[in-house]
């Protein structure tokens, strides 16, 4: 376990939304508490699955909420609502921080950062996947993404109002968007590792390209209704 930072240094409330991620949960939740110090939250919050991801989240030392509703938006919100930390980091189950990520997020806040995220890698080699990874070292908008996590001051959380509920498709980037636009956003040097499963059992280049058309058609001004139909009739073993 890295050394215990100052009392005055602010604490970290890592919230995870989970469903259905019993494969997933346990091994990310045993690296996190290897990597935090004592003051640090987890949370995990469940959108009603049907697996036994609350409870293997539960034996793991997590604290675990079920949300009043499913959507990774309105999960995100409730276990900020209930967190304790001055920083939010918000995580997916299947994606691991680098070592050190307190470290990171502490003296980037200190440095006067409002919010950030990390840099994304792939647990897969494909050169396709490689080079998405490596777009997202640019300050772009488009190039940010939710398996990229994101820290937050809660403060900062509150006064932009959370992730937009309404939202079920690119609430990740909506969020961004305004949080930007509200203080310093810093890019971190390194990399999340998420899993390329979902790219593995729909197609690299295809998931991609389906990917793509719902950042245009979100863009364009679609409504949620109709992305989330096209997301739902495109993705195989899609969550949403």
């Amino acid at each position: 376990m890295p050394d215990a930072y100052p009392p005055a240094a602010p604490a970290i409330s890592l919230i995870i939304p989970t469903f259905n991620e019993a494969a997933t949960i346990g091994p990310l939740l045993a690296y996190l508490r290897a990597e935090i110090d004592d003051s640090t939250e987890l949370v995990v919050v469940d959108g009603g699955s049907t697996d036994p991801t609350p409870r293997l989240a539960a034996e793991a030392g997590a604290r675990v909420l079920a949300s009043t509703r499913k959507g990774r938006a309105a999960q995100l919100n409730y276990g900020a609502a209930q967190a304790s930390g001055d920083i939010l980091y918000f995580l997916h189950a299947d994606s691991h921080p680098p070592p050190g990520f307190e470290r990171d997020i502490r003296r980037a806040v200190a440095a006067g950062a409002g919010s950030g995220c990390y840099r994304l890698a792939f647990d897969h080699g494909h050169w396709f996947l490689r080079l998405n990874a490596w777009m997202t070292r640019w300050p772009v908008l488009w190039f940010r993404f939710g398996d990229q996590s994101l820290f937050v001051r809660k403060k900062l959380f509150a006064q932009v109002g959370g992730y937009r509920e309404d939202l079920l498709v690119m609430e990740d980037q909506e969020i961004v968007e305004r949080l930007q636009r509200a203080a310093p956003f810093r890019l971190l040097p390194r990399a999340v590792v998420t899993s390329a499963r979902k790219y593995l059992v729909n197609g690299v280049f295809r998931l991609q390209g389906i990917f793509a058309l719902i950042v245009l058609l979100y863009r364009l001004g679609v409504p949620q209704a109709r992305l989330l139909r096209v997301y739902r009739a495109l993705v195989r073993q899609g969550k949403l």
